[in-house]
């Protein structure tokens, strides 16, 4: 495996649903030789889209990596290429993959320019520092629009997107790509599956085109860097390709500017340049900062450890897939190395794990390997006790790396098996799919007897199904879908007590605490360096010891305990913080258990004096439609409590944006079609929890009690 870290690239492919992503991605393996023949997502045949859901459907599912060799200005390089789904039910994927890499390839439909999804991606890649470029795909689609996609960069992301690319012709009439930066105009021979590019001089139409594109390209990058500038302002003919070239990688790798690129995957148009502005504009790992971590005894002592081969081992998992030979781990190695057979450790829980097998990954298959160094992205065969987000490490010089954040699930539903060996069966898919997708939740209702599956949206759930009755022959009847609420209060409550007493002949039990509660946030909680585990914070204020201290752990645990299992209508309580005022204890009789519900019973009493609500997850929803539709459309948003917040024309289709609650949209997208005649689209994404009206407030209530 390649040790010179400048030769590899770690991106992924990320972008709104139907963008292209898996077109591109298909094309690249083609390109660098990783195929022999192009798949297709329309024919099902794509490489990276193996399950047979993805196949079924045509769209992504599950991140997929693959390992490619792209060869540049005769030297060889190695991309690590991770393809990512599109829609937001499986935004979990793309999370976890954004936490490994090292740059990404956000995808955008060249009619459309950016769309909800993709501000949501370029968000969370925001969120986890990972310099970008942008790839314009769909340049043959009629009406296909690339000075508009380059407005909808710059304005719904607020992006510094420098256009090094323009299309020669559009739609149907495409026939190659302007490199704005060599001043070429670059042709793909049809014939050769596009494998043949053509470097010609630019047409003398499009001359003039291309010297407005490329002066305004010369000026947004001679802003990157003080000595370009210089060069700039006194004669900017002197600027060279490699000076362009320089100031665009500094500027990307800083997310100062994200460089535009234009083209047709599935005419084969343009992808070729793609792999080659990867090596051009984005990180190696060696250019990316140090990776950050904590000791694993003290989490105010902060760690790091180099991109050199020669540290200590330390890898982050960021995916596990249940294999029949052994679950396959996915890490990124951050530090050292790692040989076949090593025993390491997951600093986290304090288990010895043994990486047995190392493989690289092409998709489904993969390639054995002896060991696997810094800067690589590999699976392993072995890793028992370790999953999404937790850190492993060389046992003598132990550091627990940055975990990611998991969004909550808004939407459950029942599942109950059909026979008895059904029963046994569903427990274990259960486990082993919650090992896979760390945005799903399952847990038994001892009340009803139901199994309650969570996930991220219908179609989510939709897919669990399928993949427990298809795939691990499971026989399972599921109910409706329901919406996971959540409880809060609007009030603060004081000196709110709570005593459990028990006297049953000889020793009894004895409990007694006193709390005040009020509504808290997470930035409150960061501000006061306080834990906000499960969005209750909890903080100790007594004085004079009236508790002991080795209760005070038990006060807290019975306290969150009753928040998780709700206490007006059995949702998860949220956005509380419960201070510890007073209390008693008894010398003989008190006891870790007593205090644990003496807790509980003080949270459930305060509860109810500080005015409780539900909340409700509320979706952003964008929808397309033609002008012929829009007063339908908004009038069927408005009756389901939907809040339109902006709308927009695009051509002669109108883009409304709208916020509305999850229980009013199951179901939507068939009413949508019929509202339109099939001619209107959506897509729908969680946006917050809000507090529900009080009259559907008491509706929920009473059909949680019946």
């Amino acid at each position: 495996m390649a040790t010179d870290l400048s030769g590899i690239r770690n991106i992924g492919i990320c972008a709104h649903i139907d963008a292209g992503k898996t077109t591109v991605s298909e094309r690249i393996l083609f390109y660098t030789g990783k195929t022999y023949k192009m798949g297709e997502v329309h024919e099902g045949t794509a490489t990276m889209d193996f399950l047979p859901e993805e196949q079924e459907r045509g769209i992504t599912i599950q991140s997929a990596a693959t390992t490619c060799p792209w060869e540049k200005d005769g030297r060889e390089y190695k991309i690590n290429l991770i393809d990512t789904p599109g829609h937001v039910d499986f935004t979990i994927e793309v999370e976890r993959s954004l936490r490994v890499l090292d740059g990404a390839v956000a995808v955008f439909d060249g009619k459309e320019g950016v769309e909800a999804q993709s501000e949501t991606v370029w968000r969370q890649a925001e969120r986890y520092g990972v310099p970008r470029m942008c790839f314009v795909n769909k340049m043959d689609k009629i009406g296909a629009d690339f000075d508009f996609c380059m407005e909808t960069i710059k304005k719904r992301l607020g992006a510094n997107g420098i256009a090094i690319h323009y299309p020669i012709d559009r739609g149907h009439e495409l026939k190659g790509i302007i490199d704005l930066v060599e001043m070429k105009a670059v042709y793909f021979d049809p014939h050769e599956k596009g494998s043949v590019m053509v470097v010609k001089d630019i047409p003398a139409d499009w001359k003039d085109v291309a010297d407005k594109w490329h002066a305004e390209m010369v000026e947004r990058v001679s802003e990157l860097d003080e000595k370009l500038m210089d060069k700039y302002l006194t004669d900017p003919s002197t600027i060279t390709v490699a000076e362009i070239k320089a100031a665009l990688r500094k500027g990307t790798i800083s997310k100062q500017c994200f460089p535009v690129l234009a083209g047709a995957a599935l005419r084969n148009v343009g992808v070729q340049l793609i792999l080659d502005a990867v090596i051009d504009y984005l990180p190696s790992p060696n250019e990316k900062p140090d990776v950050q971590g904590t000791h694993p005894r003290d989490k105010e002592m902060k760690m790091s450890r180099p991109h050199d081969a020669n540290a200590p081992f330390s890898a982050l998992v960021f995916k596990v897939v249940a294999d029949t030979h052994g679950d396959l781990t996915y890490i990124r190695v951050y530090s050292g190395k790692l040989a076949k057979g090593q025993r390491i450790v997951n600093p986290g829980n304090g288990k010895k794990e043994l990486a047995s097998r190392i493989f690289e990954m092409h998709a489904k298959d993969r390639i054995p390997l002896e060991e696997v160094t810094t800067g690589n992205i590999v699976a392993v065969v072995g890793i028992k006790d370790s999953y999404t987000g937790d850190t492993l490490c060389d046992p003598d010089h132990e550091i627990i790396l940055e975990r990611m954040t998991f969004p909550e699930p808004v939407i459950s539903m029942s599942i109950e098996p059909k026979t008895q060996d059904d029963r046994r069966k569903l427990s274990e898919a259960l486990q082993t799919i919650r090992r896979e997708d760390p945005s799903f939740r399952s847990n038994f209702n001892e009340e009803t007897g139901q199994t309650i599956i969570s996930g991220m949206g219908e179609l989510h759930l939709e897919i669990i199904k399928n993949k427990l009755v298809r795939d691990m022959k499971v026989n399972v009847e599921v109910g409706k879908p329901m919406v996971s609420y959540r409880e809060a209060i609007s009030r603060k409550a004081e000196d709110v007590r709570g005593l459990f007493k028990k006297q049953t002949g000889g020793r009894g039990q004895f409990g007694d605490c006193t709390i005040n509660i009020e509504p808290f946030t997470a930035a409150q909680a960061a501000e006061a360096e306080l834990d906000f585990t499960d969005n209750v914070a909890f903080e100790n204020a007594i004085v004079g010891g009236s508790i002991p201290k080795e209760y005070i752990p038990s006060v807290e645990y019975g306290v969150r305990q009753a928040a998780l299992t709700g206490v007006t209508a059995g949702y998860q309580l949220i956005n509380v913080k419960v201070t510890l005022t007073d209390g008693k204890y008894h010398a003989v009789d008190s006891s870790q258990v007593a205090f644990e519900q003496a807790g509980r019973l003080a949270l459930l009493e305060a509860v109810k004096e500080a005015g409780p609500v539900l909340l409700e997850p509320i979706m952003k929803v964008v929808v397309t439609c033609p002008e012929d539709y829009f007063g339908a459309v908004t009038g069927d948003i408005s009756s389901r409590r939907g809040m339109i917040v902006e709308q927009e024309d695009r051509g002669n289709a109108k883009i409304i944006t709208c916020e509305v609650p999850l229980s009013e949209m199951f179901g939507y997208t068939t009413q949508l079609r019929s509202l339109s005649q099939g001619r209107a689209s959506n897509t729908m994404e969680f946006l917050e929890y809000r507090t529900m009206p009080r009259n559907i407030m008491e509706e929920v209530i009473k059909a949680g009690q019946k």
